[in-house]
C-alpha cells in the first residue's frame, strides 16, 4: 500500500522502528468522525476497536475477537491480523530491540501499559501525529450545538450532581478532578450535542476544584447564549486553552479518569502536582439510572419494539416475494423507526448479515458484500436507536424459512444461555463474571462458544456501549439497582451462519429482592426453536415474555400485524 510506504520513510528522520496507531481520536470515543479515523485510512479496517503496529518489514493489526473475521476480510492482504487480547499476542516482537513511535494524545497509560508486552523495551512520544503527515484531507468542521435535556427527561439536576463531585473530592483529599471523557461531562451538566456519529456527544474537558469552580473546555462556537445563562457558574474556555490552564497548576492533588485522560495531559498535570490513584466516580453514579430515568427507558423500548416488530414481520412477509438485500433491510428498519417522533438517530451502525456475513460479529454491509436474503438461511440484525428518553440495542436472529436441525439446536442452546441470565439470582455480590459462564454454559455442552462477552452496560440517551458494568469473564463490578445492561449470548460458524439473542434488560429491586427485568420488546423467532431441549422453566419464560410483548404492542399494530403478532406471541 503507497500509504504505508510513506509513513515508513518518516521513520528514519523521527528514529523509530515502528509506528502505533490506535482507533481512537484525542476524545477517546467508541465512534469518530471521519477525518480522525487513522486507523481506518492506514489500515482500511472499519471496527470501532484495533490497533496498528506498523514496522519497517511488516505491518500487524491488533483487533478483539468481535472483529478477527472482518479484519482479515478487510486488510488481510496487507496486515498480520492478531486477536488481542491472548497470551501469544505480541509474541512476534518477543526478544526484539525496537523503537515504537506514538501520539501521546491519543493513548493513555493504561493502553500503553496493555499494548507493551513482548519486549518491546521504548515506546517514544512524538508530539505531532505521523498519519497526518500524510494523510492530507478536508476536515469539515461540525457547527451544531450543544443543548440542555429537556427536565421531564433529566433524572437528577445538574447541581446536585456536581455537589456529589464536590464531596468526593473532599472526601478523597483531592483539590481537583480532571473530568476528560464527553459522555461524563454530558451526564454531569445534563447536555449533550452532535459530536459523534452515534451518540449524542458534546466534545470537551472539565476541570472542577473543591471550591466549586468548574472550567468548561470546549468549541466555544458551540455554546449559545442560552445555554451560557442556564450555567452562570460556570466558566466557558476554548479547548485550545487546556494546555496553559493545566500547566499554571501547581502543588495540586488531581483525580482524573485513566480510561480517557491521555498520556499527554497525564504528563503536564504531573509536573507540579499529584494524581491520586482514584477512579473517576462518574461512571459508578452513571451507571445507575434514577427511577424515573429507568420509566422513561421502558417507554422508549416499547417504541424500538413496535419499530423492530413491524420490520421483522414486513420481512417475513416479503423475503420470498421481493429482492430483499442486507443493504435494502438495514434502510427499511431504519424507516420504521424513524416514523416515531421521540427517535433522533441510530445508537450504532446497524448490523444486518445473513448467511455467512451473519458469522462476523460486527458485520457492516457494503455493496461489495451485500448478499440478498434467501431462503433456508438464517438473518441476523443487530441495531439501536437513540431516543429522546433513551438508548436501545436490540439483536434478534430470524429463519428464512431454515429447516437445519444443527442450527435449530445453536439456536435454543443460545436462547437457554439468554435465559439464563434474566432468570439470575442477584445478590449484592453478584458480578458480571459470575453470569458470564452460566450464558455459555449450554453451547460448552456441545464443544462451542463465543468469542464476545455476553453483555454490557448501556447509556442514558448517550453512549450504546456505557461500563463500568458488564456481563464479562473478568468484570467485577457489582449489579446494583437501576444498572442497564445487554444480555446477547450467540454463537458464529465461520462461511457459513451467525445467531445473537439480545435483549437489554435492568437491575430491580423488589423488598430486599433484586432481580433483572426485560427492557426489550419484541418476539424471539420461534422457527429457530427445538422445544425439545428447553425445559419448563425455559418453556414459562418464553411464554411470559412473548405474552408481556404481545400486551405491549398490540395497540400499535394494524390487522394483519396484530394477528402475526398474536402468531409470534403464542405460547410455546
Amino acid at each position: 500500500m503507497e500509504k504505508i510506504k510513506k509513513l515508513k520513510k518518516i521513520f528514519g528522520n523521527e528514529k523509530i522502528d515502528g509506528y502505533l496507531i490506535p482507533k481512537n481520536d484525542e476524545f477517546f470515543g467508541e465512534y469518530i468522525p471521519d477525518h480522525n479515523d487513522r486507523l481506518k485510512y492506514i489500515s482500511n479496517f472499519s471496527g470501532t476497536f484495533g490497533f496498528a503496529i506498523i514496522l519497517k518489514k511488516k505491518n500487524y493489526l491488533l483487533v478483539d475477537g468481535r472483529y478477527t473475521l472482518q479484519a482479515k476480510s478487510q486488510c488481510g492482504k496487507d496486515f498480520n491480523i492478531i486477536t488481542f487480547p491472548n497470551k501469544d499476542a505480541f509474541n512476534f516482537l518477543k526478544k526484539k530491540k525496537l523503537s515504537i513511535g506514538y501520539d501521546p494524545k491519543l493513548f493513555t497509560k493504561k493502553t500503553l501499559k496493555a499494548l507493551s508486552f513482548g519486549g518491546i523495551n521504548k515506546f517514544k512520544p512524538i508530539n505531532y501525529n505521523l498519519i497526518d503527515k500524510i494523510w492530507k484531507r478536508k476536515i469539515k468542521k461540525n457547527k451544531s450545538k450543544f443543548y440542555c435535556l429537556p427536565k421531564n427527561s433529566v433524572g437528577n439536576d445538574f447541581n446536585l450532581k456536581i455537589s456529589k463531585i464536590i464531596n468526593n473530592l473532599k472526601k478523597t483529599g483531592a483539590d481537583l478532578q480532571f473530568i476528560s471523557a464527553s459522555e461524563n461531562n454530558a451526564w454531569l451538566l445534563n447536555i449533550r450535542g452532535s459530536d459523534s456519529k452515534f451518540s449524542p456527544l458534546p466534545y470537551g474537558y472539565i476541570l472542577i476544584d473543591k471550591k466549586k469552580e468548574i472550567n468548561f473546555f470546549c468549541d466555544l462556537n458551540k455554546i449559545s447564549f442560552s445555554l451560557k445563562n442556564s450555567f452562570n457558574k460556570i466558566k466557558f474556555m476554548s479547548i485550545k486553552n487546556i494546555e496553559k490552564v493545566l500547566f499554571e497548576i501547581h502543588n495540586k492533588k488531581f483525580i482524573i479518569d485513566r480510561n480517557t485522560c491521555s498520556l499527554y495531559f497525564e504528563n503536564i498535570i504531573l509536573k507540579k502536582n499529584k494524581i491520586l490513584n482514584i477512579k473517576d466516580p462518574i461512571y459508578n453514579l452513571k451507571s445507575i439510572k434514577t427511577k424515573k430515568e429507568i420509566k422513561n427507558i421502558q417507554k422508549i423500548h416499547i417504541y424500538d419494539g413496535i419499530a423492530l416488530t413491524k420490520y421483522l414481520f414486513w420481512l417475513k412477509r416479503n423475503f420470498i416475494k421481493k429482492k430483499i438485500t442486507e443493504l435494502s433491510a438495514s434502510q427499511k428498519l431504519f424507516k420504521f423507526r424513524k416514523k416515531n417522533k421521540k427517535f433522533k438517530f441510530l445508537s450504532f451502525p446497524t448490523i444486518s448479515g445473513t448467511g455467512p456475513n451473519g458469522a462476523i460479529i460486527h458485520y457492516k454491509a457494503t455493496k461489495k458484500t451485500n448478499r440478498t436474503l434467501k431462503k433456508g438461511d438464517i438473518y441476523l440484525v443487530d441495531s439501536g436507536g437513540q431516543y429522546e428518553f433513551g438508548t436501545t440495542d436490540v439483536t434478534r436472529t430470524i429463519s428464512l424459512e431454515n429447516s437445519n436441525k444443527k442450527v435449530k439446536n445453536i439456536f435454543t442452546r443460545v436462547l437457554k444461555g439468554h435465559i439464563a441470565v434474566a432468570n439470575y439470582k442477584l445478590n449484592k455480590n453478584t458480578t458480571g463474571s459470575i453470569i458470564d459462564d452460566k450464558a455459555r454454559k449450554y453451547l460448552k455442552q456441545i464443544g462451542l462458544n463465543y468469542p464476545h462477552g455476553t453483555g454490557h452496560g448501556v447509556g442514558y440517551f448517550l453512549n450504546v456501549h456505557e461500563g463500568p458494568q458488564a456481563i464479562t469473564k473478568n468484570n467485577n463490578v457489582t449489579f446494583k439497582e437501576g444498572m442497564v445492561v445487554s444480555n446477547e449470548p450467540g454463537y458464529y460458524e465461520k462461511n457459513k451462519f451467525g445467531i445473537r439473542i439480545e435483549n437489554l434488560i435492568f437491575v430491580k429491586k423488589d423488598k430486599k429482592r433484586q432481580y433483572f427485568e426485560n427492557l426489550t420488546m419484541a418476539p424471539i423467532d420461534k422457527d429457530l426453536i427445538d422445544k425439545t431441549i428447553l425445559n419448563k422453566r425455559e418453556k414459562t419464560w418464553i411464554n411470559d415474555y412473548h405474552k408481556k410483548v404481545f400486551n405491549n404492542l398490540k395497540s400499535e399494530m394494524n390487522k394483519v400485524e396484530k394477528l402475526e403478532l398474536k402468531k409470534a406471541c403464542s405460547a410455546i
